[in-house]
């Protein structure tokens, strides 16, 4: 017996009609957005019965609380604390042990454990089969990208040699477990050391300790929030659509156009307002960056069409940019000049950081974009784009990319480089991240193959760490992965 599992979705793939048919001259409004992932994403949560036919005994159940995911509650054990403090309840209930039992760790997996505690024995396909079933019936979606873009885009991507290891499995656990609500978003897990890292369950941050393996809940945003700043505004029962953790603060985004913002080490949410009143304020991205002052600053990025710019001390907004297009990321290049621009359009733009003028145009993507990244050289920019292609450019030759990384089965919807510039991690929507060698050209890499939607990816500062966010209803959790030394021989020993 499996149930509310992404594992089911080629049983029910037949059961659907995806994509929808939505509007393509804008992002995904928030309506619209949850009835999509409730009904096409690959998290699908019926129950039934896997037997020797894949549709046989599907539709036995579908209870009414498969659409209520959204309104989850996050289960403590100590009662109910104040939405806006630290929590000193560990997230861990009744079910501790059996979830323990679940979790997995590298000598288990060396020993043949599924990575993910799947029991593959109890099921009619072998790992394998069903890793092919699902290759061949995801089906990504995209705004207005044509079959034959997709032609062209096989013929343009780099050969790349896989089945490379730089980063060993590490650890799987369930006693936290990622979740998502914007299909497009996957931001949603920040590593702040190599044994810290914070994610989106439900509606709470939690913080997981890889060293005492437990959780604790540290923003609890499912009821009223009120600052402890009084310049900032009250907010209620906040949908997070996009998360930070860097510079000692926690960033959070809305599906309103709120922001969030607490320091990691003080009680409370110390700053939340409402960047935007317009209907589709959807906050896309957050981030911090350092101005080239040294100023701290946040940045948002909207639905509306706008990214803006808050000095961290203040929080007073110090600058607005307005685009031609829903703005779905913006990342700062590491001197704090450049902003990348991605969104409802097939370009790139790079923006002078201080006025918001474009000062280069990248062409080559067939479809919107959701995630980009900078190289810690400030010299090479990551794009990641519904078409299933992550595009690498030399911003002081911005004609053209000068190389085209291509996914498994869907859009590249998280992108990371290691601090020391040597990595960059690639996420898909779901079953696949993949890590390339930038040393090599970007021509080696290794792949983790898991099932489940990716809520998002961060590398440690230290570069030693990587954690994925997996989310799904059965097997959701959160994955570590170790940096591979040159004694990793002895590392495995000990």
């Amino acid at each position: 017996e499996i149930s509310r599992s992404s594992l089911l979705l080629p049983c029910v793939k037949s059961l659907l009609h995806r994509p929808l048919s939505l509007p393509h001259s804008s992002s995904i409004s928030r309506t619209s957005a949850t009835l999509f992932y409730i009904i096409s994403s690959p998290q699908i949560f019926f129950s039934g019965r896997l037997s020797s036919s894949p549709c046989e005994g599907l539709m036995e159940t579908c209870n009414s609380d498969d659409v209520a995911y959204l309104d989850h509650k996050l289960t403590k054990s100590k009662g109910d604390q104040d939405c806006d403090e630290f929590s000193d309840s560990d997230l861990e209930d009744d079910s501790e042990t059996m979830e323990r039992e679940t979790d997995t760790s590298a000598q288990e997996a060396r020993n043949g454990k599924d990575i993910q505690g799947i029991s593959w024995e109890g099921f009619k396909y072998t790992r394998d089969e069903f890793r092919e079933t699902r290759l061949n019936q995801y089906e990504n979606f995209v705004n207005i990208l044509n079959p034959h873009s997709l032609e062209t885009l096989d013929k343009e991507h780099l050969q790349v040699e896989k089945g490379n290891n730089f980063y060993d499995f590490q650890f799987n656990t369930r006693l936290v477990t990622s979740t998502i609500l914007h299909f497009q978003l996957r931001n949603l897990v920040w590593a702040t050391s190599k044994h810290d890292v914070y994610l989106m369950q439900n509606y709470s941050v939690v913080h997981w300790s890889s060293l005492r393996q437990r959780g604790q809940e540290v923003v609890n945003v499912a009821r009223s929030v009120t600052p402890t700043l009084k310049i900032s505004e009250p907010l209620s029962r906040v949908q997070v659509s996009s998360m930070a953790v860097k510079e000692n603060l926690i960033l959070l985004g809305g599906f309103d156009g709120e922001l969030l913002c607490k320091c990691v080490n003080q009680p409370g949410v110390a700053f939340c307002t409402r960047v935007t009143t317009e209907d589709n304020a959807i906050t896309n991205t957050v981030d911090t960056y350092q101005s080239p002052s040294g100023s701290l600053r946040l940045i948002t990025a909207n639905n509306d069409c706008k990214i803006r710019v808050f000095d961290a001390q203040s929080f007073t907004r110090v600058s607005e940019f307005a685009f031609r297009w829903s703005v779905n990321n913006t990342s700062v290049s590491p001197d704090g000049k450049l902003l990348a621009v991605l969104g409802d359009s097939t370009e790139c733009l790079i923006s002078d950081s201080q006025s918001g003028k474009v000062v280069s145009s990248l062409q080559g993507h067939k479809d919107f974009s959701f995630a980009s990244a900078w190289h810690p050289n400030g010299l090479i920019l990551a794009t990641g784009n519904q078409d299933m292609t992550c595009r690498l450019w030399d911003i002081r030759n911005p004609s053209e990319s000068f190389a085209v990384l291509k996914g498994n089965m869907g859009a590249i919807r998280g992108l990371k480089f290691t601090t020391d510039g040597r990595f960059l991690a690639m996420a898909e929507p779901a079953d696949f991240v993949h890590i390339f060698d930038t040393q090599s050209g970007f021509l080696k890499s290794q792949e983790i193959d898991l099932f489940g939607e990716i809520a998002g990816i961060s590398f440690s500062p230290d570069a030693e760490a990587l954690y994925v966010g997996v989310a799904d209803r059965t097997y959701g959790s959160l994955m570590e992965y170790k940096r591979r030394s040159d004694n990793h021989y002895m590392d495995s020993f000990f």
